[in-house]
């Protein structure tokens, strides 16, 4: 059993963007395309956290032409370069998934405001940097 937690540390991420049910992110995912690389940005509202460990999920839906889309991330995977808060939402809920039914304005998210947004601002500031110092040396080994 240690065996496996020893297996599952070595995979987990030391520098986990903050970001929260309710906030809208742009998630920056590395796509394979062939021989090459490249990075995709994802905007959208994030509905839900699932939490267990290494494999540690968010749901984040988006609208494209008028259609619901949805995408679960794995928190801790490697084709994740960086998740970017872009905007705090204010929400009451654990999962939205009522937001799946509204169409429109009816599906918008309070923004929060005042000092709780400007300390969740910080809080994913403070984490990007870190990200972004170790990200170019792991692009740099990808493009041989």
């Amino acid at each position: 059993m240690n065996e496996i937690r020893a297996i599952e540390a070595s995979q987990m991420k030391t520098q986990v963007d903050v970001f929260k049910v309710g906030d809208t992110v742009k998630v920056h995912f590395k796509i394979v395309e062939g021989k090459n690389e490249r990075i995709q940005i994802y905007e959208g509202l994030v509905i839900a956290m699932k939490n267990s460990r290494v494999g540690k999920t968010f749901t984040v839906r988006k609208n494209s032409y008028g259609v619901g889309v949805e995408r679960v991330f794995p928190l801790h995977s490697p084709r994740i370069a960086r998740v970017e808060l872009a905007r705090p939402g204010k929400v009451r809920r654990a999962k939205l998934y009522y937001i799946r039914d509204k169409i429109g304005k009816a599906a918008k998210i309070k923004e929060l405001v005042g000092k709780k947004a400007i300390r969740a601002k910080k809080a994913s500031l403070s984490a990007a940097p870190a990200a972004q110092t170790a990200a170019p040396g792991a692009a740099g080994q990808g493009q041989a």
